[in-house]
């Protein structure tokens, strides 16, 4: 680097080549000029003898003259090089200036646009949120309000099971008791008779006469006859052997309920069938599913001396279906009873019938006799219509020969004079 005017130019520079070749010819040209003062000192020494030389170095001089001019236009166009250099250099500045400037305002303009985008996102963030808090806030909301509906529900369930259970220890208390037990039992017993017989088919709390009351009669007819349903049953037995934790008590209360129900049988056998005035036999309603199908499971021989005694055992379950079958004798009964208006009615109605058919046989004439009028009058109808037609064209046809004799002549007759 060379620094020229407190300038620095580069040495690889051509304006700077330029220059150094322009003072090394202008170095070699001082040089000359030496050699030629020397050599002019020496020639007027010798002048006459160096004209020629003298000449030469007019042509140098004139020579030395140019290279001094093209060294001033070197010079002129070394500053004009400078002088675009250092314009190249403010435009170059300048135009660096102008994109810094572009730069700077467009990064100015996005941070703007940025900052813009990023309020507005966070404002629609904070939209979302409220609406996003507002609506699991109204969620959270409905959910405490369905919480405290099912817990009110709970609460109801809860008074219901407390209830329940109060009436569940309730009915304990009355199958504890035998009267209450014998009041379930013919409510019960009263329920499936309602349900399975017409209303003039039965009665409960009958006298017989022997003074005994029945909690159910059920009028059949004969045979076999009325017959009694009693709806007491031996629970504290069954309820022992339940309880039964050994085997000793298991069959002491099994026995004990072997007893009870031979006692009831007994009672029922003695107290519900009268001769003459009942059924030859009777039936003991269990309102209990578990004691009849103990009683079935494990004490096949107290059923068996029921059947003896003329007792059959039955459940609600059987009891429906003994009913229905009496339901059916019932009705075949009724059936019967009425076999005699029965035959009344059907004679009369064959007496209808043999006289609707009379009826429609005179129906039958008259209406052929009216079908043969009309075949008459039609067959008269087209008579009509053919005379008539023939009447209509009388001036157009000639008349037959068998019909000549009949034409009345329109010339008028001959007077006699």
């Amino acid at each position: 680097m060379i620094e020229i005017g407190g300038q620095s130019y580069a040495l690889g520079d051509p304006a700077v080549v330029a220059v150094l070749a322009g003072a090394g010819v202008a170095l070699l040209v001082l040089v000359l000029l030496v050699l030629l003062v020397s050599a002019l000192a020496a020639a007027r020494r010798s002048a006459r003898a160096v004209e020629p030389l003298s000449q030469q170095v007019a042509l140098m001089a004139q020579s030395v003259q140019q290279l001094a001019q093209g060294q001033e236009h070197l010079r002129g166009g070394l500053q004009h090089v400078s002088d675009q250099q250092a314009n190249a250099q403010v435009q170059l500045i300048q135009t660096v200036e102008m994109r810094l400037s572009d730069v700077q305002q467009h990064m100015n303009d996005r941070l703007a646009d940025n900052v813009m985008r990023t309020s507005r996102a966070l404002t629609e963030m904070q939209e979302r949120m409220k609406e996003t808090l507002h609506g699991t806030s109204k969620q959270t909301a409905t959910s405490l309000t369905a919480l405290q509906e099912r817990l009110a529900a709970i609460d109801k369930a809860q008074d219901n099971i407390t209830k329940l259970s109060g009436e569940v220890l309730s009915l304990q208390d009355i199958l504890s008791n035998k009267q209450t037990r014998g009041a379930f039992g013919e409510i019960q017993l009263n329920d499936i008779v309602s349900k399975a017989l017409p209303a003039d088919s039965y009665a409960f709390q009958a006298t017989l006469s022997n003074g005994r009351r029945a909690d159910c009669l059920v009028h059949l007819p004969n045979p076999p006859g009325p017959i009694v349903i009693d709806s007491k049953f031996p629970l504290e037995a069954y309820e022992a052997l339940r309880r039964a934790e050994t085997q000793a008590e298991a069959r002491q209360a099994a026995q004990a309920l072997r007893a009870a129900v031979r006692g009831h049988i007994k009672a029922i056998s003695e107290r519900y069938i009268v001769e003459g005035e009942t059924a030859d036999g009777a039936i003991m309603f269990l309102p209990s599913e578990a004691v009849y199908a103990e009683l079935h499971a494990n004490f096949a021989d107290v059923v068996r001396e029921g059947f003896a005694a003329r007792v059959w055992i039955v459940s609600p379950t059987t009891c429906m279906a003994t009913l229905n079958t009496m339901r059916a004798i019932l009705k075949d009964a009724r059936m019967r009873e009425q076999a005699g208006a029965i035959r009344r009615e059907l004679s009369l109605l064959h007496k209808d019938v043999e006289r609707l058919g009379d009826r429609v046989a005179n129906l039958d004439r008259h209406f052929g006799q009216a079908a043969k009028d009309v075949a008459e009058i039609k067959i008269s109808a087209e008579k009509a219509g053919r005379r008539a037609l023939r009447l209509d064209n009388f001036d157009f046809e000639e008349l037959a020969p068998q019909d000549a004799g009949h034409v009345v002549s329109l010339d008028k007759p001959a007077t006699s004079r």
